[in-house]
């Protein structure tokens, strides 16, 4: 390859010696190597010095310092505060980090100058333990950056205070007093304790405090901490404890309802322990005691109004005014519900309106009454529901002597088991309604002061007994299907649920000890009317009289028929059980017009005056067996107690009956054997 030349093309000579310059004379060479020996300093730049510089200009983030050096330096931006920005012209000490980076140009920075300037005094504040100022730059994990000495140091959150900030945000900013507690020159690491300088001025306070405290005073705190038993309260060097239950007369739930940390109050000394040095502090104590003339400020039946403090089982406190609270006791809060718990009505924080029922001031209780400021239901009742008349209601519950029935929101009736049929025997009320089952029913009774109706479902239709006799005149032979067996004889079922009684003398056997040896359950016999007394609900029957009159075969034809089966088996109960009920029967005759109430159905039990009424039956000898064993349906009353009084009667009745049975007897049969 040829040798490349360079060449001008276009440029004359005069135009080439601008552009490229011309050789300098010995002497301009010599001029300006002396101009520019004078812009290097006459001092040795070293790496880790400190020199001063002359602040140029600012270029983007970095600002260029003039260090009498061949090159200039370079400060970043960042190390000059808001308050201190660069000024061109500026003297500005640095410290040289390196003399040439990857532009040529020498790195230094102005905070490591002041750092290492500033290194021995604090230095000496830590030997000599003093005091410094500083300001809370910004909140860094783990605590505060603070500046001491235009030297950011390391705060940290367990020496901020004397107890632990939730909110270390809230310091930056302030200028505080600290104590440096730990120093690093090569890491350039410097903790402070802000605590130390709290703790000592505390220590100085305490002791001031213990000399002057005494109880009763009262004094100026500042809430340090909340707990849920109460606040500590810093008397200036020492804490004392207000409990919740000093706070306020009233009811306090948390103690943050009444105060914040923070918060200056004033507390009254209500104990002092100078050994221990524990202060109890009240906050109450500072206001009148609020139930002085509570009885003059609200009087019986006064109208009042308040919020529901709390809820309890048997009633919720009201308070009526801070510190002073009413209780409204569950039976107090409706005329007509029954009301199982106080927070089915109310609930905690409800504004009420309530009457004062009474008001004791020693005891500090208020009695209050909610249903007393709504209009009591039962007051026209009467008017509403008349007696005897016909309402429809609703089976709301059933029990075993009867089944209440509402016949409007909140007022029910009860039904007793008595008056739930004119013939039918029932041992429970669901055998003849359900819960929730819709009835019509009769007003029986009104107890308006002790809130109770008697109702009858029985009473909506007519009394098949008015027409009994009628019905069944006696003589009449009829069929009955036998439904139970007693000792003394055996109920029948003759129809439509009616039940009849025939007496062991009257079954057709001779000397028959046992019923149930001949009879069982469902075993249809013969029968003829001997006797109907609609007043007790009683119809006596014979099979001995049906067969009077027939030839002797038939009777013996009968017997036959029932004689030589295999004996029932019954369980030991059963038979006690139906003999107490039988026994028990007089006492159910139409308790249900005087029956107040669910609760106290023996109450109204005329059991002394029934057995006056079968005092005639003695003269009639065919009659007279069924007076203890009354089979009519009013059994439910086999829970009262009252029932007992007439059992040890009947046995009296019952052995006359059986002697003039026996005599009769002979009679009986002589006239059917003559025919």
């Amino acid at each position: 390859m040829s040798e490349l030349k360079e060449f001008v093309v276009g440029l004359t000579p005069e135009e080439i010696e601008t552009i490229e310059g011309h050789d300098y004379t010995a002497s301009e060479r010599s001029d300006f190597e002396a101009a520019y020996a004078g812009t290097i300093a006459n001092f040795t730049v070293r790496v880790g010095t400190i020199i001063s510089g002359t602040i140029l200009k600012t270029a983007n983030n970095e600002v260029i310092v003039d260090l009498g050096y061949k090159s200039e330096g370079v400060i970043p931006l960042q190390e000059f505060r808001d308050d201190d920005a660069p000024q061109p012209g500026e003297k500005v000490d640095v410290f040289v980090e390196s003399l040439e980076d990857t532009d040529g140009r020498v790195t230094v920075s102005k905070e490591k100058a002041h750092f290492h300037t500033v290194w021995n005094d604090i230095k000496v504040a830590y030997d000599e333990n003093l005091i410094l100022k500083g300001k809370v730059i910004k909140r860094i994990k783990g605590g505060l950056t603070v500046r001491i000495m235009g030297v950011d140091a390391f705060l940290p959150g367990s020496q901020v205070a004397l107890r632990q900030v939730p909110n270390l945000e809230k310091f930056c900013g302030e200028e505080l007093d600290f104590r440096v507690i730990k120093l690093n020159k090569r890491r350039r690491n410097i903790v402070v304790s802000r605590r130390q300088v709290l703790e000592e001025a505390r220590s100085e306070l305490k002791e001031n405090l213990i000399r002057e405290l005494e109880e009763e005073q009262v004094r100026k705190g500042i809430v340090k901490n909340i707990t849920d038993f109460g606040a500590f309260v810093d008397l200036g060097g020492i804490d004392g404890l207000l409990h919740i239950t000093d706070m306020s007369w009233g009811r306090v739930r948390h103690p943050s309802q009444l105060l914040t940390i923070g918060e200056e109050i004033d507390v009254k000394v209500l104990k002092f322990d100078k050994e221990r040095e524990r202060i109890s502090l009240g906050l109450k104590q500072l206001q009148p005691f609020p139930w002085e003339g509570v009885g003059e400020r609200y009087s019986q039946e006064t109208v009042v109004k308040g919020k529901v403090a709390s809820i309890t089982d048997y009633g919720a406190f009201v308070e009526i005014e801070p510190g002073v609270e009413g209780l409204i006791h569950i039976s107090e809060m409706s005329w007509t519900k029954h009301v199982r718990h106080p927070s089915k009505i109310l609930a905690v924080g409800d504004e009420v309106e309530a009457v004062v029922l009474s008001v004791n001031e020693e005891e500090r209780k208020i009695s209050l009454g909610l249903k007393q400021t709504m209009e009591n239901p039962w007051n026209s009742i009467e008017e509403r529901y008349p007696i005897g008349s016909s309402v429809d209601g609703k089976v709301r519950n059933l029990t075993n002597f009867g089944a209440f029935v509402e016949i409007e929101d909140g007022i029910d009736g009860l039904i007793h088991i008595s008056d739930m049929s004119w013939t039918k025997r029932i041992s429970h009320p669901s055998e003849i309604v359900q819960k929730n089952q819709p009835v019509k029913v009769v007003v029986l009774s009104i107890d308006r002061e002790n809130h109770r109706i008697s109702l009858g479902l029985k009473q909506t239709g007519e009394n098949p007994w008015d027409s009994m006799s009628e019905r069944y005149p006696e003589t009449t032979e009829v069929k009955g299907k036998v439904t139970q067996i007693l000792d003394r004889g055996v109920v029948v079922d003759l129809e439509d649920g009616i039940e009849g009684f025939v007496p062991l003398s009257q079954l057709g056997w001779d000397e028959l000890e046992n019923p149930a040896g001949v009879l069982r359950g469902g075993d249809e016999l013969p029968l003829r009317v001997i006797e109907v007394v609609p007043s007790s609900r009683r119809i006596v029957l014979s099979v001995r009289s049906y067969f009077n009159g027939r030839p002797m075969e038939e009777l013996q034809e009968f017997r036959t028929s029932l004689e030589g089966r295999p004996a029932e088996e019954l369980p030991a109960e059963e038979l006690p059980a139906e003999e107490e009920i039988a026994v028990k029967e007089p006492v159910a005759e139409e308790p249900a017009a005087e029956e107040p109430a669910a609760e106290e159905p023996v109450a109204e039990e005329p059991a002394a005056e029934e057995p006056a009424a079968e005092e005639p039956v003695a003269e009639e000898p065919a009659a007279e067996e069924p007076v203890t064993e009354e089979p009519v349906t009013e059994e439910p009353v086999t829970e009262e107690p009252v029932t007992e009084e007439p059992v040890t009667e009947e046995p009296v009745t019952e052995e006359p009956v059986k002697e003039k049975v026996v005599e009769e007897e002979p009679e009986v049969l002589e006239e059917s054997t003559e025919e």
